[in-house]
């Protein structure tokens, strides 16, 4: 895969994920013991190091775009995020493993890296469809998806098996081409109000 771009925004940066991450994110993490979440993947001291590999694997191969998650204000790695299941045959992919330190949940972070991924992704790697998958019982994951301006297309029934041995139900959310003018609007005005200046770069 060509190299991993640098998403840079006003008050948020997605850089590639680096092996050498492990302790950022596990104090990321630490912040509301995300690993115990029972409806999401967060990495702990004992499975950082796999979720990283995993996730490099995916990157070597061509499907995934990993991202360590910066708040520019504070300097500090606020989380993890992914463009994974990378088709550019049918030009489309999906966003998710997205998780967030606990204190800068609901804040201006999650709406500037989404925007960042999804601008990437529409008008740089010219997707017609990004999708997102959640948890079923995640209704917070589904709001936000919501908030996003993604459409959601049904629930899949079994979907994957979590690390506890439950069966997950997943809710498919997608947004497309023809969706994404009326989507970045939103997202401006979103971010406007949180103070976030429209001006993004991607060095």
């Amino acid at each position: 895969m060509d190299t991993i771009p640098t998403l840079v925004g006003s008050r948020v940066r997605l850089r590639p994920l680096q092996a050498q991450d492990a302790n950022s994110l596990l104090d990321a993490a630490s912040d509301g013991r995300l690993w115990e979440l029972e409806y999401t993947v967060v990495p702990s001291a004992e499975t950082v190091e796999s979720y990283i590999a995993t996730a490099l694997r995916g990157r070597d191969a061509g499907t995934v775009l990993p991202f360590v998650i910066e708040d520019l204000e504070s300097g500090r790695v606020a989380g993890s995020t992914r463009m994974w299941n990378i088709d550019p045959p049918h030009r489309r992919l999906e966003i998710g493993h997205t998780w967030l330190a606990l204190s800068l949940q609901r804040s201006h972070v999650n709406t500037e890296a989404k925007f960042l991924l999804l601008r990437h992704a529409f008008e740089t790697m010219g997707c017609i469809r990004v999708q997102f998958t959640t948890d079923e019982i995640n209704a917070r994951s589904r709001a936000a998806i919501e908030r996003l301006g993604a459409v959601q297309e049904g629930i899949l029934r079994n979907e994957r098996i979590m690390p506890s041995g439950r069966r997950r139900n997943s809710a498919v959310f997608s947004i497309t081409d023809a969706e994404w003018p009326r989507v970045h609007e939103s997202l401006l005005r979103r971010m406007a109000a949180h103070g976030v200046a429209g001006v993004f770069s991607a060095p």
